[in-house]
């Protein structure tokens, strides 16, 4: 019997055209194992609604298409159900596609999920929230607020915004309770991680593993201005554990609490959460296709 899957497109993520996105699929999919669906997001949330019908109908898989706050919108619906997610990445940043190794030309996405080759991976619960790659507080959420509406989208965007922002960014402090240990912490960024990255190969947590059981809590602290440059270098070469401004927790339950209210973010993805979050890891909850492989 075919696998029935559906792909939800997003036309309105990242920077690039998607004008011939299902002619690629539609040529690429292996019809002889597929019956193929495609239906596209026509406003924010409705990638949400179309997982959940997809979940109703009994599908096999259902593949997101687009950036990683499409692809965190229709994974977290699929969170402990039999339904098997795939991605073919369309963003600016693509940050889970890029830790698991998913292609980010498509017709090479689409046979990547022709093979079938799935993963069991963690996902994690902040507040009554659902997600599969990052969140975090701090100056990330910040820039994430200001981007959400900035206009042009794109990495050089982002850049520019985070250079004009971060001299302007004062740490905040944070009361932390991880695996019931109560720690008070200043810091600029706070990044509680399933996989390594935020997008573009930006490996906040580049000890982290998507099947380990384990949120790595990650703590940027305060820096000054000439250390700037070189902690980006060590963002982008997985060394920001060799900065001394850098801390690194493994935690299966993590507790915050601010005195003032916490703006965070999901995949880039501004949020307003009130003064308390609450954050564990889902073990072995989402099946995905891809070609890596953890321990």
């Amino acid at each position: 019997m075919k696998k029935k899957i559906l792909y939800i497109i997003n036309p309105f993520s990242g920077s690039s055209k998607k004008n011939n996105l299902e002619q690629i699929i539609g040529s690429e999919t292996d019809k002889s194992r597929f019956e193929l669906f495609i239906k596209h997001t026509e406003y924010a949330g409705h990638g949400k609604e179309l997982a959940r019908q997809a979940i109703e109908d009994k599908l096999d898989i259902v593949v997101a298409v687009g950036g990683d706050g499409t692809i965190n919108e229709i994974s977290s619906q699929l969170i402990n159900t039999d339904i098997v997610f795939a991605i073919i990445p369309k963003g600016s940043g693509n940050g889970l596609a890029r830790f698991l190794n998913i292609p980010l030309d498509e017709k090479k996405a689409v046979r990547l999920i022709n093979k079938m080759n799935v993963l069991t991976i963690d996902s994690i619960k902040l507040n009554d929230l659902h997600y599969v790659n990052m969140a975090g507080i701090g100056f990330d959420a910040h820039i994430a607020k200001l981007f959400s509406t900035f206009g042009k989208r794109g990495f050089k965007s982002y850049v520019k915004l985070v250079y004009k922002e971060y001299k302007k960014y004062k740490s905040q402090n944070y009361l932390l309770t991880i695996d019931g240990k109560q720690i008070e912490q200043q810091a600029f960024v706070i990044s509680f991680a399933n996989s390594s990255q935020f997008g573009n190969n930006a490996h906040i947590a580049p000890l982290a593993k998507i099947n380990d059981g384990l949120i790595d809590l990650c703590i940027l602290k305060a820096f000054p201005a000439y250390k700037a440059i070189s902690l980006v270098y060590q963002l982008y070469t997985k060394r920001l554990p060799k900065s001394r401004y850098y801390k690194v927790h493994k935690a299966k339950h993590i507790q915050v609490k601010s005195e003032t209210e916490l703006l965070a973010h999901i995949d880039g993805e501004p949020i307003k959460l009130g003064n308390n979050l609450d954050i564990k890891i889902l073990p072995k909850s989402l099946k995905i296709i891809c070609p890596l492989q953890q321990g």
